[in-house]
C-alpha cells in the first residue's frame, strides 16, 4: 500500500492511530492523533514522542519479531488524567499503534468497587452489631429479661438501618433506570409540598422545629412524577429538619415562578438556620454515601443516598438543583424545574 492509500485508510479511522516504519520514526499520524499529540510527532523517532516503557517495548517486539501486543497508557492531564489502551499491530510498512480512551470505562468500574465497598461497610455496622447480640442472647442474657428487652431494641433499630440502606438502593435502581424517559403526568406541586410537609410534621415537632410553607396555597400543575416529586420534597425537608436547624430553629419552604435562561422555571427551595456547610463539601453532597458528618447522619438514620437519589429524579425532569450554603448562616437546597403555564 503507498503513502496516499495508507494516509487515507488511517485518516477513516475513529480513533488516534499513528504509524511507525521500519527505520522507528513516526510517518503517519491520522488527524485524531494530531489533535492529541501534535504534529511534530511526524518524522521523528517513536521513543522522542513515547517515553513510557512498556510501550516502547511493545513497539520493538513488533518492528523486530512480528509481536502484536496491548499496553496501558496515562497521559498526565490538567485537571484529570486519561487512561488510554494501545493496540500495537505489526503491518508491512511497521507498526501500527491505535489508542483507545477507556477513561470513563475504568472511572465507572472504580465507582463500582467503591459502591460495592460501601454497600458492604454500611451493611456490615449492623450486622456485626446483630450478630453481637445474638450471641449474648444466646448465652449470658438467655434468662435476664432486662438486658434482653435492651438488646431486641438495638437489634430493631440496627435491622431497620439495614432495611432503609436496601430501600435506598432498590429507589436509587429505579430512578438510575427511568432517567432517560421525561415524565408525562401533570401533578399539582403545591398539594404534594403541602402532603409531604404534613407527614414531616411529628418529625419537626420531635427535633422542636418550626417549618414554614410559602406559595402553596394554590394548585401549581407541572409536568412530573408524583412519587419521585414527593421524595424529592420529603428528603430535602426532612435533611434541613434533622440536619440543618437547631431546636427552635424555623425551616422554610419556598414555591415561586422565576424567568430562568431557558423560560420560566419553578424554584422548590428548602432553606434552614443551621450552622451552614463548609464549601469543600458542598460539589459531593450528591455522591452516593457522601456525608458531611458520617456518625451524626447514621445516628439519625440517614443512609448517604438521599442526595444521590435527588439529583438524578431532579435530572430526569430536566432540571437542576442548587446547593448553596455558608458557615453560620445556614443552607439553601434549591430544585429548579422547566415550567409552562397550564
Amino acid at each position: 500500500m503507498d503513502h496516499e492509500a495508507t494516509k487515507a485508510l488511517l485518516g477513516g479511522l475513529p480513533l488516534p492511530v499513528i504509524l511507525i516504519a521500519a527505520d522507528e520514526r513516526i510517518v503517519q499520524a491520522n488527524a485524531p492523533a494530531v489533535a492529541l499529540f501534535g504534529a511534530a510527532i511526524l518524522d521523528r523517532h517513536h521513543a522522542l514522542s513515547f517515553r513510557q516503557p512498556e510501550f516502547l517495548r511493545a513497539i520493538t517486539q513488533a518492528l523486530q519479531h512480528g509481536e502484536a501486543g496491548r499496553v496501558r497508557l496515562i497521559l498526565a492531564g490538567v485537571t484529570q488524567d486519561t487512561i488510554y489502551e494501545i493496540s500495537v499491530s505489526p503491518v508491512p510498512q511497521g507498526v501500527v499503534c491505535a489508542f483507545e480512551d477507556r477513561s470513563a470505562w475504568e472511572q465507572m468500574d472504580q465507582m463500582r468497587r467503591d459502591f460495592v465497598a460501601n454497600v458492604s461497610h454500611e451493611l456490615r455496622t449492623p450486622l456485626t452489631a446483630l450478630l453481637g447480640f445474638i450471641e449474648t442472647l444466646r448465652g449470658p442474657a438467655r434468662n435476664d429479661a432486662p438486658a434482653r428487652e435492651r438488646f431486641l431494641t438495638i437489634m430493631a433499630s440496627e435491622a431497620e438501618r439495614m432495611n432503609r440502606l436496601v430501600r435506598d438502593l432498590l429507589h436509587l435502581s429505579r430512578v438510575e433506570s427511568e432517567e432517560r424517559v421525561l415524565p408525562g403526568d401533570e401533578v399539582d406541586i403545591a398539594g404534594l409540598l403541602r402532603s409531604s410537609v404534613a407527614s414531616l410534621r411529628p418529625v419537626a415537632e420531635a427535633a422542636r422545629v418550626k417549618i414554614r410553607v410559602e406559595g402553596a396555597d394554590q394548585p401549581l400543575m407541572i409536568k412530573a412524577d408524583a412519587d419521585q416529586m414527593t421524595q424529592v420534597l420529603a428528603n430535602l425537608v426532612e435533611n434541613a429538619v434533622k440536619y440543618g436547624s437547631p431546636a427552635g430553629a424555623e425551616v422554610r419552604v419556598a414555591l415561586t415562578l422565576e424567568q430562568g435562561p431557558r423560560g420560566r422555571q419553578l424554584r422548590i427551595a428548602v432553606s434552614d438556620q443551621g450552622e451552614g456547610i463548609d464549601p469543600f463539601h458542598i460539589p459531593r453532597l450528591t455522591e452516593r454515601f457522601y456525608r458531611v458528618d458520617g456518625h451524626r447522619s447514621r445516628e439519625k438514620g440517614g443512609t448517604g443516598l438521599g442526595l444521590a437519589i435527588v439529583k438524578h429524579i431532579v435530572n430526569r425532569h430536566r432540571g437542576r438543583l442548587i446547593i448553596e450554603s455558608s458557615k453560620g448562616k445556614g443552607s439553601r437546597f434549591s430544585v429548579l424545574l422547566p415550567y409552562e403555564a397550564r
